[in-house]
């Protein structure tokens, strides 16, 4: 999803930024495998815009992964804790341009909400992502 140079310059950042994360213990971390290999993750925290909502902040799946169903298993997974711990709203943002993920999002329930903000990772280069929700976790 990213231009290589761009992925290349914030590796170590963002390392650390998931290294601290993980070791906060904050929101719910789910990892999806096929077979032993761990091709999926989300991390999902209570929104802090929107606060009847569980916002997935970031869920992301290797190529590898793409088209096996992990995708699919890891979301329905993450939904069901999000539900178990009281969330039956949740929202997310992801890229505008990335139609793979906004179609991934739509299939398994998530409704586009029009809202529209930009988002720095961290390489000075802004990008632009639209929200999507799941009222009542009947989609996936």
């Amino acid at each position: 999803m990213f231009p290589e140079d761009v992925a290349r310059e914030g590796i170590e950042s963002r390392k650390t930024r998931w290294h601290k994360r993980l070791a906060s213990g904050e929101g719910l971390v789910m990892i999806g495998f096929v077979g032993d290999r761990p091709l999926a993750m989300s991390w999902s925290v209570p929104s802090e815009t929107r606060p009847e909502f569980a916002e997935i902040y970031s869920f992301y799946t290797h190529p590898d992964g793409w088209g096996s169903g992990v995708s699919a298993a890891l979301m329905t997974s993450t939904l069901q804790q999000l539900r178990a711990d009281g969330f039956d709203r949740v929202h997310l943002w992801t890229l505008r341009d990335t139609p793979q993920s906004r179609r991934f999002y739509t299939k398994v329930g998530f409704t586009e909400t029009g809202a529209t903000q930009t988002r720095d990772f961290g390489d000075g280069n802004p990008l632009p992502q639209v929200e999507y929700e799941l009222a009542g976790q009947g989609g996936a």
